[in-house]
């Protein structure tokens, strides 16, 4: 038997040759967007591995033809071609030197659905989340539920044969595939599936399939003797499931089983055609509780015969960091009691509630038989469980959180081995880490053996070394248990391919290459995975290659919560040329904003589209560019010189940060805790400092300091919305878009009233009411009726003023906005000296606006870092969390009367989603008799102060809007009342409904209001 060449054409090493007459003709001759530009093929160089391979371009097809023309094209030119979705592989496998066929953003279709039949047919690029939000209704899912669900394709699944957390009821992937429509290099379109239909498919499939069969019969003994026998094994192809029996005889299987786990390197998957199952009825979870991590391991394979749907572990490492995450904190506390060192979710799951009920009794029964008496925590209620399992779905990338060079990396996470093998194998593998200085973290998949365990390494310098050692000792391990699996999830990519080998020989290797062979024989598909791949610990592949160097910054703001450790002197040593050059490298690890970016490891889950505020821009626009992994791939790129000189301060960067409306959601949400907002804010001052600020930007950002002038004549303020042709003019001189109005002045502005002493004079309780530039010159009713209510409450209010007696006080939330952090400095002192003797005394400091609070408690802090800062963000609250609060103590004494309106949609300011302030501001509203408050689930309104007036923002700034808010809205009732804190969301809404058709008269005049308003008009 002829063995295949075992090094990959020498077109994937220069990536770069005929680009330009490969991009032309892809432009000429395909609908879909064409990515050929350095930021681009940067930010597709990565995925959620440790590798970073620059693509020789994208393509973004728009219809499945465009796909077809594509990948012919640059089989035409001899490029090869990497088919990619959501871009979360954690092993390598959608980085590589090839043009990438992006599915995700058009190729996202239902295509086919039959209820009865319980099948669907889908586009590569559609998500599994909107694949199941679709299904819900009818009763049906589609049972694969990987943690990444809410990102990850059914493409990308397919490719990587993926598994998910209840797969010892439902299998892998492979198991629930019928069918692919693929295409392969040569041109060629088949559908694979059920063997019975080879007899009618045409000659070509029919002898494609021919000769697999010869292949599988002839290594029929080798497979039975090597290939693993675990339920998780997707390492290499599923040559061990198209087994067609004896010559002359087809037993039953299905040919799409070959192309599901093959990552791409075999053939295009055009449509995949599903098998979906009933929702299961009932959901009970015990959460087992264990005082040492052995005895977690000790107790699946005794859990399992109790039939559960899902065993997965949780240790210690994903606990602490967990609690240490604002998002998931009351969550955990919720379920956990005491201090475990490790725990394990026990689901069981079916249609009769009684016997889910039942099981759990069982559960509790066998702990206490196993020694671990009271050790469960029933969870009975659905929305428990799913938080619950929310958090152990975000248990990799809670993982990622590390702060520090060094990270838990994907080589050996997905072994599979036998459960009674599984305490014993945990210890060992634990042991191994210890000789090579490390240690692991570990969590998933205890039910069928399969723990994502993660030796924390720093892929900058040594970690390789380490990689490489630890690997070997693991393989033999997992071949020490007979049946076991090196790969059992995750597929095979970069990190795993040259694993394959030892686990299951040379000659079905060899098998495997002649498989390769027969579908692409040119090497074109997804080059250099599975087989014939390279070295996984070849630290030219890595994201972090040797030498690499990130730029050092004078930066605006404090970011030394991200500093990591410096490595030591020797390692300092080899790094002076560099530093000579401005630039910090590996050897000086990184510290402070350039390790803050480093901190997204490209997990996708800013790619999520169902719920919370992370990302609007991304939402809006589907381009990988303004997501917030894009942006800070881009960042971390152009940082580390990658983009070419000044590229951080370059228009592309511009470009890529533009859209970020800096709605805080990645500061709540992302699990890694990148916060963009605040990256963005650092951008500005350097892109400025080098740009200059335009005259609209600097009429926006200084808007506070020329207030108190416009508000003496706000008539003349007023004009542009008043003389028809401004607007337009404004648009074609300044950039805001004529389809907006502007906010109008008021000239009865709150700080003109008079100064009272403040009444309730005898109160025990004292507050002051810090009134924003916003609240206090366009809509001054807001701080009166805040202060009514205040008032009416029994509170002794103080009104915020500056010490100097000037102007009001500002946060300095324009400037932040622009990149002027000096400025904003400026107006951070002066209102930290204002407030410093109430926060001396203790009272607590009351805002209305949430953008401008929630500035004294998140940039204060970054601008002008200390105790003074710190003991005021302590004190300062939202209006609706002071009140929540002082309810909550027993302490608010207001009465309220019933209102007109009986139901109260709510809509969330972005920043009141990023600091957990939804449930406060609902609460409140509660308060009033008889109203029953709904809260809108919205990502951002889409106006994000300055960003939806501008021309060039006004298309996508609608988009946001019209994503769920605006919807929402026009269903409202006739006795609906629009609550909305931010002033910007207010303003949105007015300009979206007022002129549109709605159901109540709310609604039809656009109008929505601040909760302070609600509270004032219930006031009885």
């Amino acid at each position: 038997m002829d063995r295949a060449p075992k090094h990959i054409s020498t077109v994937t090493l220069h990536p770069r040759a005929g680009d330009g007459a490969l991009a032309a003709r892809l432009r000429r001759e395909i609908r879909g967007e064409v990515l050929f530009d350095a930021a681009s093929r940067g930010r597709y160089s990565t995925d959620a591995s440790i590798y970073q391979i620059e693509p020789v371009g994208v393509v973004v097809p728009r219809t499945e033809e465009d796909a077809r023309i594509a990948i012919q094209i640059a089989v035409d030119q001899g490029v090869p071609i990497l088919p990619r979705g959501g871009g979360t592989s954690q092993c390598g496998q959608t980085v590589g030197a090839a043009l990438v066929i992006d599915n995700s953003k058009y190729l996202n279709q239902l295509v086919a659905f039959d209820k009865d039949a319980r099948t669907a047919v889908v586009q590569p690029g559609m998500v599994l989340d909107q694949l199941n939000a679709y299904l819900k209704p009818h009763g049906l899912w589609f049972p694969v539920d990987v943690s990444t669900s809410a990102q990850a394709t059914l493409g990308g699944m397919a490719g990587n044969n993926s598994c998910g957390s209840r797969s010892i009821r439902y299998g892998n992937m492979v198991h629930n595939v019928l069918g692919i429509d693929a295409l392969l290099a040569d041109g060629a379109e088949f559908h694979f599936g059920a063997s019975d239909r080879i007899a009618s498919a045409s000659r070509a499939y029919q002898a494609l399939i021919a000769r697999v069969h010869a292949v599988v019969r002839r290594e029929a003994a080798e497979i039975e003797a090597r290939w693993p026998k675990m339920l998780r094994r997707v390492q290499g192809y599923n040559i061990d499931m198209v087994q067609p029996g004896a010559e002359a005889s087809i037993l039953p299987h299905n040919l799409a089983h070959l192309l599901v786990g093959s990552e791409g390197t075999l053939a295009y998957s055009r449509r995949i055609h599903l098998a979906l199952a009933p929702l299961p009825q009932h959901k009970t979870l015990g959460v087992c509780h264990f005082p040492t991590f052995h005895q977690s391991m000790l107790a699946p394979q005794h859990i399992v015969k109790l039939g559960p749907t899902a065993v997965e572990l949780v240790d210690r490492t994903m606990i602490e960091l967990a609690r240490g995450n604002a998002a998931f904190r009351p969550i955990v506390n919720r379920f956990l009691k005491g201090d475990p060192d490790a725990i394990l979710l026990v689901e069981f799951s079916g249609d009769d509630s009684g016997e889910q009920l039942a099981k759990l009794r069982q559960l509790v029964e066998l702990m206490a038989e196993l020694g671990f008496p009271g050790g469960v925590v029933k969870t009975t209620d659905a929305t428990l469980q799913k938080e619950v399992w929310e958090v152990r779905k975000a248990g990799l990338n809670i993982m990622m959180s590390m702060k520090g060079e060094g990270k838990p990396v994907s080589f050996i996470e997905d072994c599979a081995v036998p459960l009674e093998h599984l305490a014993e194998y945990t210890d060992k593998l634990t042991q191994v880490f210890a000789r090579h200085g490390t240690r692991g973290t570990w969590y998933a998949h205890a039910s069928v053996g399969t723990l994502h365990v993660r030796p924390v390494l720093n892929m900058k310098e040594g970690g390789a070394r380490q990689m490489r050692a630890i690997a070997e000792e693991a393989c033999e391990l997992v071949k020490s248990y007979k049946g076991a699996a090196y790969s059992g999830e995750h597929g095979d990519g970069l990190a795993r391919s040259e694993w394959i080998e030892p686990i299951i020989g040379a000659r079905l290797m060899r098998a495997l290459e002649e498989i390769k062979d027969l579908f692409d024989p040119r090497g074109l598909m997804n080059p250099g995975k599975i087989v014939r791949g390279t070295k996984q610990d070849d630290r030219s592949l890595f994201r972090f290659k040797p030498g690499y160097a990130a730029q050092q910054l004078d930066t605006a703001l404090d970011w030394s919560e991200w500093n990591a450790p410096a490595a030591g002197e020797a390692a300092a040593v080899s790094a002076r040329a560099a530093a000579s050059r401005g630039f910090q490298t590996n050897a000086a690890a990184s510290r402070g904003f350039v390790a803050a970016v480093e901190m997204c490891n490209n997990n996708g889950h800013c790619r999520k589209f169902d719920a919370g505020s992370m990302c609007p821009s991304y939402r809006a626009t589907g381009n990988e560019r303004d997501l917030t992994r894009g942006r800070a791939n881009t960042l971390r790129l152009a940082l580390s010189g990658q983009l070419g000189a000044d590229a951080f301060t370059s228009d592309a960067m511009y470009e890529a940060m533009d859209l970020c409306v800096s709605c805080k959601g990645c500061k709540r949400e992302c699990p890694t805790g990148v916060d963009m907002a605040k990256m963005k804010i650092e951008f500005l001052y350097h892109y400025h400092k080098r740009h200059g600020v335009s005259l609209k930007d600097s009429l926006i950002t200084y808007l506070p300091r020329y207030a108190p002038w416009a508000t003496r004549l706000p008539w003349l303020a007023n004009l542009r919305d008043a003389i028809p042709g401004l607007a337009a003019l404004s648009e074609s001189l300044l950039g805001l878009s004529a389809k907006r109005s502007l906010p109008k002045w008021r000239g009865d502005a709150f700080h003109l009233d008079p100064i009272a002493t403040p009444r309730s004079a005898e109160a025990a309780r004292e507050v002051v009411l810090l009134v924003d530039t916003f609240n206090n010159y366009f809509e001054p009713d807001n701080a009166r009726a805040a202060l009514a209510v205040l008032e009416a409450a029994g509170y002794r209010v103080h009104l915020a003023r500056g010490a100097d007696g000037g102007r009001p006080l500002c946060c300095g939330r324009t400037f932040l906005a622009t990149g002027l952090v000096d400025e904003a400095k400026a107006e951070a002192r002066r209102t930290i000296a204002a407030l410093q003797p109430y926060v001396e005394r203790g009272l607590p400091i009351v805002g209305l606006e949430p953008s401008c609070l929630y500035t004294l408690r998140d940039e204060f802090k970054s601008m002008l870092p200390g105790a003074t800062t710190d003991a005021l963000a302590a004190r300062a609250l939202l209006f609706e969390e002071f009140l929540a609060a002082e309810h909550e103590a027993g302490r608010l004494k207001l009465k309220l009367k019933p209102l007109p309106q009986k139901k109260a949609l709510l809509h969330g300011h972005c920043h009141q989603k990023a600091f957990g302030a939804m449930s406060q501001v609902a609460q409140v509203l509660g308060l009033v008799p008889e109203l029953k408050v709904e809260t809108v689930e919205a990502s951002c309104c889409g106006m994000a102060g300055a960003f939806g007036y501008e021309a060039g923002h006004y298309e996508v700034s609608m988009k946001m809007a019209e994503a769920s808010l605006l919807p929402a809205l026009r269903k409202a009732g006739a006795d609906t009342l629009l609550v909305a804190d931010g002033t910007s969301c207010r303003h949105q809404i007015h300009d979206s409904l007022s002129t549109g058709k709605a159901s109540s008269p709310s609604v039809a005049q656009g109008v929505a209001v601040h909760v302070a308003q609600v509270l004032a008009r219930a006031l009885g």
